[in-house]
């Protein structure tokens, strides 16, 4: 490329947003839109933020070729997390989460409080990556 190829070349941007806007996952829960690929165009990254109130649960699922990086702002979450749920963890305000890609988990917001999070996923895209596994549901009551 020369010189002036290159000054044509569009440049990247920053982008602010403000967690206003909601949108329904497969999982069954509402994420306030964030960083991803249909908001700002990332490339490797997507981060939203999530509330779930008290009593909420997601589908058993799997993010299958993306990890996922979770950090809790307020309140805490029971997640099961391996090939049959056979594993459970409390998550709570303060901690941080990994799960590895390809790992079923399910997690469920037991308590009578809300509890907010933040996530970040190495897919960009906001659901590319969720595969519901409706067999696991059943495995926790």
């Amino acid at each position: 490329m020369d010189a002036r190829s290159l000054a044509d070349a569009p440049k990247p941007a920053c982008h602010l947003i403000r967690p206003e806007s909601t949108y329904e996952g497969k999982q069954g829960l509402s994420y306030f839109a964030g960083i991803a690929a249909e908001t700002v165009g990332s490339s490797g990254i997507c981060m939203h933020l999530l509330t779930m109130p008290p009593g909420a649960r997601a589908k058993a699922h799997m993010h299958e070729n993306h990890e996922t990086a979770i950090y809790v702002l307020s309140g805490e979450v029971h997640t099961w997390y391996g090939g049959r749920l056979e594993h459970h963890i409390v998550v709570k305000a303060g901690d941080l989460f990994y799960i590895p890609a390809g790992v079923p988990h399910l997690p469920a917001n037991l308590s009578g409080a809300p509890s907010s999070a933040v996530i970040a996923r190495t897919d960009p895209n906001e659901q590319e990556s969720v595969v519901l596994l409706p067999e696991l549901d059943a495995l926790v009551a």
